[in-house]
């Protein structure tokens, strides 16, 4: 089998000394490239290569959701063909690892990788759905680029705390889940004076859904962590069916600690509920369109502000090994 290691250098938990062993170790089941990042864009177009080339069999992405989402996008860059396409496996190196824990893998980069040694000496593979955004047509945003995404996006206040996470980034600071508290809590004094949410959902046939301050977009459960604490917005969102949406539609003080307090505490079963929550479940298509430009967010990268995203829920879009 060839393989590419597509190798994120600033990947938060792992060492040069442990990604060393890990390519030893990937080595010695398939015949294997490894190939360092350097720029931002760097993992998508070593997955476009990947895609195009017809060489390889495999791509590995060590690193965190930014590192994947990249990989994702370069391997999907002409569409999605499951059986053409080479597979993708993943090794977590970021401090959350949303997808690869989805995927039920090891949040520790060496136990990751003997799980995927052990999936690929007995074929274990499936193929999951993904979430795909682009612009609207006939609104000022159709211009902008399609882009896939593995488990969410966000338009609204989730975004605006993605953005100011990787502006303290740029800075030096370390990503960790004390930082992203800090800016959620900036995010919300910084929006505390908005009385009325700017974002509806549009679905074909239905009446919109207005008036909401936050639209998360879920493609798997759970959403995130904060720690080793899984967060569950959209408890029936799955790889296997289309895209789930929880829509807020307030943002007082009160409900901020309502709807973390039941974040804090969401199951497999239940998640964020209530008079001032909306949720959709196993959506094909649908779009967001807000009367402000709100920054947007996918697989917690942020992507600037945008005024109307046409989100699809694209089943069987990728092979990954598991």
């Amino acid at each position: 089998m060839r393989a590419l290691l597509v190798v994120n250098p600033a990947a938060t938990t792992t060492s040069a000394r442990t990604r060393d062993v890990l390519i030893h170790a990937l080595a010695s089941e398939t015949k294997l490239e490894a190939v360092t990042t350097e720029y931002r864009g760097h993992a998508r177009d070593l997955g476009r290569q990947a895609a195009e080339s017809g060489n390889v069999d495999l791509v590995v992405a060590l690193g965190g959701d930014g590192t994947v989402n990249e990989v994702v996008n370069g391997l999907l860059h002409s569409g999605p063909e499951p059986e053409r396409l080479p597979g993708l496996a993943v090794v977590p190196g970021g401090s959350t690892n949303v997808f690869a824990r989805a995927l039920g893998l090891p949040n520790d980069a060496v136990e990751a990788t003997g799980a995927l040694l052990d999936a690929l000496r007995e074929g274990r593979e499936r193929t999951i759905g993904l979430g795909l955004a682009a612009g609207t047509p006939g609104t000022e945003d159709e211009a902008v680029p399609s882009r896939w995404f593995t488990f969410t996006a966000g338009l609204g206040f989730d975004g605006g705390v993605v953005g100011r996470v990787e502006q303290q980034r740029e800075r030096g600071k370390k990503s960790t889940h004390a930082l992203y508290v800090r800016q959620v809590v900036r995010q919300f004094l910084a929006e505390s004076n908005r009385r009325h949410g700017t974002v509806s959902i549009e679905r074909p046939g239905e009446d919109p859904v207005t008036d909401l301050v936050v639209a998360i977009v879920s493609n798997t459960s759970p959403w995130t962590y904060l720690g080793n604490r899984p967060m569950y917005t959209s408890p029936k969102a799955s790889f296997d069916k289309g895209l789930d949406v929880l829509g807020l539609s307030r943002l007082s003080t009160a409900a901020v600690a309502r709807y973390g307090t039941q974040l804090l505490t969401s199951s497999p079963e239940r998640g964020p509920h209530g008079k001032h929550a909306f949720s959709l479940h196993d959506l094909d298509q649908f779009t967001l369109h807000s009367k402000v430009p709100l920054p947007l967010q996918m697989d917690g990268d942020h992507l600037g502000l945008r005024t109307s995203v046409t989100f699809t829920g694209v089943r069987r879009a990728l092979r990954v090994i598991v």
